[in-house]
């Protein structure tokens, strides 16, 4: 399974990438708007990071920038998805699944374009992004449990779906507004392709108090040991 950062701030990304080996980003305009620097700023460090590493190109790094969210129309839509890609080798396309989001999508992979069908929360809407043959497919599922609902069987059906129809691996499942250690284990368990989350969700999820016992433990017998 994938990891990819849940951030628009180059730091994090910087960070996340030398300590977790992140795979990939995924943004979106409340990440764009926390990093405190405009659009274009934000699109043109996260293109000079993957050329940096040596990670140029949507297979290698992928990056996914999400649209104007007011746009309601599928020519607009298009329009700005082919000039953000234009800008990056790495960026994929974030279109929301709506009507007309699901008609930019397909129209953009047609083009080459490659786009992640987000705000995703059935596995009906998942099943269009397969269709459609987009790159990626972004069900949510931190908003979802937060509402109450059971979220494992919810991307289980995504990925038995996919098996079902040969889509599986074709159009990648991101999981994202993962929030826990809990949920990035049931989306690896369910077969889920990545998991997307914040950063301090990866600190959180590879911390365990008994760790630092067992690391306590040895370091008071190894003060207590002669070493030579």
């Amino acid at each position: 399974m994938k990891y990819f950062l849940d951030s628009a701030k180059i730091d994090e990304i910087r960070e996340a990438y030398d300590t977790f080996g992140i795979d990939g980003v995924t943004t979106n305009p409340n990440h764009i708007m926390n990093s405190g620097k405009p659009f274009l700023t934000v699109l043109s460090e996260l293109s000079d990071f993957a050329a940096e590493k040596g990670l140029t190109g949507w297979d290698k790094f992928p990056i996914s920038v999400e649209i104007n969210p007011h746009l309601d129309n599928a020519d607009e839509m298009v329009a700005m998805g082919c000039k953000i890609a234009a800008m990056c080798p790495n960026f994929v396309i974030k279109i929301p699944c709506t009507q007309a989001g699901i008609a930019a999508a397909r129209r953009l992979e047609q083009k080459g374009v490659r786009t992640n069908l987000t705000l995703v929360f059935s596995a009906s809407q998942a099943l269009i992004a397969a269709k459609n043959k987009s790159l990626f497919v972004s069900p949510f599922i931190g908003w979802k449990e937060s509402s109450g609902e059971e979220c494992s069987a919810y991307i289980q059906d995504i990925v038995d779906i996919y098996k079902n129809y040969g889509f599986y691996g074709e159009t990648q499942i991101i999981c994202a507004a993962v929030r826990t250690g809990k949920q990035f284990v049931d989306c690896a368990v369910s077969g889920a392709d990545i998991v997307t989350a914040g950063l301090q969700v990866f600190k959180d999820s590879f911390y365990h108090p008994f760790t630092d016992y067992g690391l306590g433990k040895f370091c008071a017998a190894w003060d207590k040991t002669v070493t030579e």
